[in-house]
Order: structure tokens, then sequence, then C-alpha cells
């Protein structure tokens, strides 16, 4: 993560991932406030499929994540020791790769548990939740200058919050309020990844004075502004998704009644033919 593709990568994937979480738990929101209580016993195919879209991309991202620390060019290639010189390789690629192993574990949890009934609910809450909480504990110990480190303190705030929240839907599931807050803190850490990109390793223009207190100063609001965008686009995006769902369902109701009126009148031409033949 020593450069701003480093900081991208996973900061698309929050972002990719606090998108698609808002979108799911909408629909099944809607889902079990709209269905009859004896259909919300069974899960719909589309939510399975979901589910196992998102285990797998978690999985399939985890792996990527691993690959790209070990064996970028001035990477650790599978060094965690060196014996010559008696010191540790690149030990910043292993802790991140450390946090992609869990998200990958996370991943695992989630098609595990929607695939067989066997492993008990809330397995995947639990494993996304201590994924967050190792996330953040290794961040934590990141050896940095002022700046650096407070720009990484801040996304600690993100990352427990979202790792205290996922562990309360183990205990709550389905509370739509929770979840939501789960995918807008996903998206506050992922926009905030690129912010620490711009920060570190800006891409264009001058660097940052890591050590002047007034950028430090900036940045604490500059992260409230990233909460309050988070927080307008779950708002945003589950409102358009509402909407939709609500119009291409008020669509199918009157397709099925004007199939009903269409049936019935038809039946009652055939009795009125039957009758003027008899």
């Amino acid at each position: 993560m020593a450069n701003f593709g480093g900081h991208a990568i996973p900061g698309s994937f929050f972002l990719f991932l606090g998108f698609w979480l808002t979108v799911k738990h909408t629909l099944q929101h809607h889902w079990r406030t709209q269905s009859r209580p004896k259909a919300r016993q069974v899960t719909p195919p589309l939510f399975r499929k979901l589910d196992y879209t998102e285990g797998g991309f978690q999985i399939f991202g985890s792996f990527v994540g691993i690959m790209v620390e070990q064996f970028v060019v001035d990477g650790p290639h599978a060094r965690l020791y060196d014996a010559e010189n008696k010191s540790w390789v690149k030990l910043m690629n292993w802790q991140h790769g450390t946090m992609y192993l869990f998200f990958g574990i996370s991943g695992i949890a989630l098609v595990a548990g929607t695939a067989s009934k066997q492993v008990p609910a809330g397995v995947d809450r639990l494993a996304l939740s201590l994924a967050l909480f190792v996330e953040g504990f290794l961040f934590h110990f990141h050896n940095r200058p002022p700046l650096d480190a407070h720009v990484h303190s801040l996304l600690l705030f993100a990352v427990f919050s979202a790792s205290a929240s996922t562990m309360l839907e183990v205990f709550k599931r389905d509370n739509v309020v929770l979840e939501l807050l789960r995918a807008g803190l996903f998206f506050l850490q992922g926009s905030w990844f690129y912010q620490i990109g711009f920060v570190l390793y800006p891409p264009s223009g001058p660097k940052w004075d890591l050590t002047l207190h007034d950028n430090m100063m900036f940045v604490t609001m500059c992260f409230c502004w990233h909460l309050a965008v988070a927080l307008l686009l779950v708002a945003g995006i589950s409102s358009a998704v509402w909407v939709l769902v609500k119009r291409f369902s008020g669509r199918k109701q009157d397709m099925e009644i004007g199939m009903r009126i269409t049936s019935e009148s038809s039946s009652q031409k055939a009795l009125l033919e039957e009758w003027d033949e008899e």
C-alpha cells in the first residue's frame, strides 16, 4: 500500500461493497415488509444468488489482494524473515495480506452459511466483524509520521464502528438500520482510503507536510464530510431502489389484475354463448 494505487484498490473494494450492500439490504427489507408471513420463511432464490456472489467476490478480492501484496516488484515474495540479515521482510505487506486473509474467511463463511442450513445463523456476520476488527487492530500498530498516523487513526473510527455494528447483527438479525449503517461505513472506508492516497501519495501537485498541525485539523474536518457523503449515498441509493421496486411491483400487480379481469370476462362470454345456444 506504499503508493496511491495501493490505497485505491481497497478503496474501490469497499466502495463497491457499500453500493452492493445498500441495494441488497433495501431489496431484502422490501421483501420482508411486503411479502406474506408464510412466504418469509423461505429465502427467495434471488437473495441466495446475491449472497453467493458477494461471498465469491470477497474470496476473489482477498486472493488478489494477498497476491498483490506478496508479489509486487518490491514485495516480500512469500519471505517472512531474512536469515542472512537477521531481519523481518516487508512486515507491512504481510500485515495487509493478513487483513485480506480474514476478509476471505468472511467470504467463505457467507458462502457456507448460504449453502448449508447446518451452519449456525450469524456466522457470516461474526466472521465479517472479526475481519474488520483485525483490519483496525493491524492498522493501529503501523509506525507512521504524525499526519500519516492521524489519517489512519481516523480510518479506525470507520473500521471499528463497522465491526461493532456487524457484531450487533449477529444477535439482531434482519435489522435494516444496522444493515444500512454497515453499508454506509463501508462507503466511508472506501472514500477515506482514496483520501489517504491523495494525502500521502498525491498523483499531482505539491506534497502534504506530514508534520503541520493545520493539515491534521483539515483532514479531521474532511473525515466528517466523507461521513456525510456516505450517509447521503446510502439514503439516495436505498430510496432509488425502493421507488424502482415499488413501481415494478405495482406494474406487476396491474398486469395480474388485468389478466384476472380478462379471464373473468372471457368466462362470462362463454357462459352467455352457452345459454344462447340452449
